[in-house]
C-alpha cells in the first residue's frame, strides 16, 4: 500500500471537488490553499486546511497528528469527503508533498482567468495606447515594460479575489471595461488619468508576492512583508517618474491613487482619495473583487441555500432560485 501511495495516480481518474459527495472517497492530488496546526478540545493536534482544485476548495481537517502544516502547493492525499454543520468537510486520512516523479496536471488544480492572458494584455496595451497625454503614456508603458512576463501569470492575490493564473490581468481588464462604462455616464472624469491608475493599482503585487509560472504563490516577499504593494506601486511610479523627467503633479497624482485605493487606513492606504478619479479607482477595485468573491462562492453552491460566512465579506451570501423565464426555458428543454 506504502509503495501504491507513493507512486502518483492517474492524473485525469480523479474527481473534482465539486462533484464528490457525502462518504466519497478521493485518492490524487490537491492543492493547499492554507495550513495550520491546531489543537482540540482534548488536547490533541491536528492540521486545519483549505485544499483547492480547479472546481473549488474545501476545509479539510486531519485528525490526531503532529506532522507540521504542509506549505501552499499541490500534495499528494487520500481522505473522504464529509459533511459538518451542513457544509462538506475533507477528512484527509494520509498526505505527502508531490514528488518531482509526480505526473500532475497543474490544469486540473490551479484556476486560470477566462480569457487567454496574451488577449487581456493586449486589451490593456491597446488602451494604454489610446491615452492622449505622451508623459502619462509614456510612464505607464515603462511600468509594464518592468512587470515584463510575469504579468502573464500573476495572481492578484494568494488566497482572496482573483488568486488565479493570470488573475491579476483579469483584475485589470474587469476594472478597465468597467471604467469605459463610469466614464460615459460621468463626462467629467478623466478617463485615461482613471484607466493609467486602474493599470498600476496593484502592478506592485508583482514585488510583493512570489508566485510561480502557475500563478501559484508561495510566501510573500520581504518587500512584501515590510512595505506591500500600495507602497512598492508608489516608489515605482516615483522612480518611472524621475527616470522619464515627468511632470511633478502628474507623478504625484498617480502616487496618491496607487496608496489610497484601499481607502482606509485599516485597510492598508495612509491616505483617502482626494479627487474623483482615485475616489472611483477605489470603488472599481472594491466592485470587482467583491464580485469576483461572490461570484466564486456562489457558484459552489446549489440555488435556494446560503453558503458560509465569508471571512473577507464578513456576511453570508445567499443563492437565488432560477428566474421564471430561466426555469421556463429549463423545463421546455426538460421536455423535450
Amino acid at each position: 500500500m506504502e509503495n501504491r501511495y507513493n507512486q502518483g495516480v492517474n492524473r485525469m481518474s480523479q474527481p473534482k471537488l465539486s462533484e464528490m459527495r457525502k462518504n466519497d472517497g478521493f485518492d490524487g492530488f490537491l492543492l493547499v490553499r492554507a495550513a495550520a496546526q491546531r489543537t482540540g478540545q482534548n488536547g490533541k493536534t491536528y492540521l486545519d486546511m483549505t485544499l483547492a482544485d480547479v472546481s473549488g476548495d474545501v476545509n479539510a481537517k486531519m485528525w490526531d497528528t503532529a506532522m507540521n502544516p504542509p506549505a501552499p502547493g499541490p500534495i499528494r492525499v487520500r481522505g473522504t469527503m464529509l459533511e459538518y454543520n451542513g457544509r462538506p468537510q475533507f477528512r484527509v486520512d494520509r498526505l505527502r508533498p508531490a514528488a518531482p516523479g509526480d505526473d500532475i496536471d497543474m490544469s486540473l488544480l490551479v484556476p486560470a482567468a477566462p480569457e487567454p492572458p496574451q488577449d487581456m494584455l493586449d486589451f490593456v496595451l491597446n488602451r494604454v495606447d489610446a491615452i492622449a497625454d505622451r508623459e502619462l503614456k509614456a510612464l505607464v508603458l515603462l511600468l509594464l515594460e518592468e512587470a515584463g512576463e510575469a504579468l502573464l501569470y500573476y495572481p492578484a492575490a494568494q488566497k482572496l479575489h482573483h488568486a488565479e493564473r493570470s488573475g491579476l490581468l483579469h483584475h485589470i481588464t474587469g476594472m478597465l471595461r468597467a471604467a469605459g462604462a463610469i466614464c460615459a455616464v460621468y463626462p467629467a472624469l478623466d478617463a485615461d488619468l482613471l484607466a493609467a491608475g486602474v493599470v498600476l493599482h496593484d502592478l506592485g503585487k508583482i514585488r510583493e508576492m512570489a508566485s510561480d509560472a502557475m500563478g501559484l504563490v508561495s510566501e510573500y516577499t520581504t518587500e512584501g512583508l515590510l512595505l506591500g504593494h500600495l507602497v512598492e506601486g508608489a516608489a515605482a511610479v516615483a522612480r518611472a517618474g524621475e527616470a522619464l523627467g515627468t511632470r511633478k503633479e502628474l507623478v504625484l497624482m498617480l502616487q496618491h491613487m496607487l496608496i489610497s485605493h484601499h481607502d482606509l487606513p485599516e485597510y492598508g492606504s495612509p491616505r483617502r482619495p482626494m479627487f474623483p478619479e482615485a475616489e472611483v479607482l477605489h470603488i472599481l477595485d472594491l466592485l470587482d473583487a467583491r464580485m469576483f468573491e461572490m461570484t466564486h462562492a456562489l457558484d459552489q453552491i446549489a440555488p435556494g441555500a446560503f453558503t458560509d460566512r465569508i471571512w473577507s465579506l464578513d456576511r453570508k451570501l445567499y443563492r437565488r432560485q432560477a428566474p421564471a423565464a430561466q426555469a421556463g426555458a429549463e423545463n421546455v428543454e426538460d421536455e423535450m
